[in-house]
């Protein structure tokens, strides 16, 4: 991302969020050490016993903010997804100090705070192709109020064939930052053909796609993309992704910097958690979420 010509730069990033939903980052400025920190507290954590690892479940944890699970929804799942999650809902500070597991806590907020400003760079290329002139508190609170990270573990699967890691679906973020390992596994489906393409991990690279909110809020111009992980028969595979959202209160819909030259609002305002609640209601299903927020015609 460290570019002579940051206008090119800007353009590329803008172009790639209209045709494809989803970019590769290098040259991000985000230390490689701690991106193997991170990593390695991922294995650490998903390494201890499981007693121990259950002390962060939905009913033993002591902040509803530090979740650890498997599977997606399963209550609402049709087939498993092969997957265990610690999700981690940032507050601040003293509260991960207080909460977050203390076998990932530093390398986790250490990898969030290094994020920040390629986070903040991407945002504010991908606002100015909207109009919006600058990202202000309001448009920042909007654009990036709240931040949740996954650490993923998708274990060694004997019939990879019949489950998922994670079934497809889009994020409900405004940009999704991802951090995957060297095993693989993640796909994207084309906006174009509609045929599913593998994303293979590049060293040192982040994954950044285009969540279902910065949909609504570009009234479409940018796409969320629809993406899916394989489950894999021979190896452990892990993942931290960086999920950037709109505060919970937020109300999101086209902005009216897009709209001010007369385009027809294709969204309808929602609150954010709203939607939020309807995606993890149900189970993973493409990209029929943002239609929750659609105007009816």
């Amino acid at each position: 991302m460290s570019s002579p010509d940051e206008d090119k730069l800007a353009e590329a990033v803008c172009d790639a969020a209209e045709r494809w939903g989803f970019f590769q980052v290098i040259n991000h400025g985000v230390p490689m050490d701690v991106l193997d920190n991170v990593k390695a507290a991922t294995h650490r954590f998903f390494n201890l016993p499981v007693e121990e690892k259950s002390k962060f479940t939905k009913e033993n944890s002591l902040s509803r903010n530090v979740r650890f699970g498997t599977s997606f929804s399963p209550r609402a799942e049709k087939a498993l997804e092969w997957k265990d999650y610690l999700s981690l809902f940032f507050v601040s500070e003293d509260e991960a100090e207080q909460y977050w597991p203390n076998v990932c806590k530093n390398e986790t907020l250490e990898y969030m705070n290094k994020s920040k400003t390629m986070v903040r760079k991407l945002l504010e290329y991908l606002a100015k192709n909207l109009n919006v002139k600058e990202l202000d508190e309001t448009k920042e609170s909007l654009f990036m109020g709240s931040i949740r990270i996954n650490l993923n573990y998708y274990p060694i699967c004997p019939n990879p064939d019949l489950t998922v890691g994670v079934g497809r679906h889009s994020d409900v973020s405004s940009l999704t930052i991802l951090l995957q390992d060297q095993i693989g596994g993640l796909h994207v489906r084309s906006l174009t053909s509609g045929n599913w393409v593998h994303v293979p991990p590049v060293p040192g690279s982040f994954v950044v796609n285009i969540g279902d909110a910065m949909q609504i809020l570009s009234n479409g111009r940018y796409k969320s993309v629809e993406h899916r992980v394989l489950a894999n028969g021979s190896n452990n595979r892990i993942s931290v992704p960086i999920f950037v959202n709109p505060k919970p209160e937020s109300v999101i819909g086209p902005l009216p910097e897009v709209i001010a030259n007369g385009e027809e609002p294709v969204y309808r305002d929602v609150v954010y958690s709203d939607y939020v609640r309807y995606f993890f209601r149900k189970a993973h299903d493409g990209k029929k979420t943002v239609d929750f927020a659609k105007i009816r015609s």
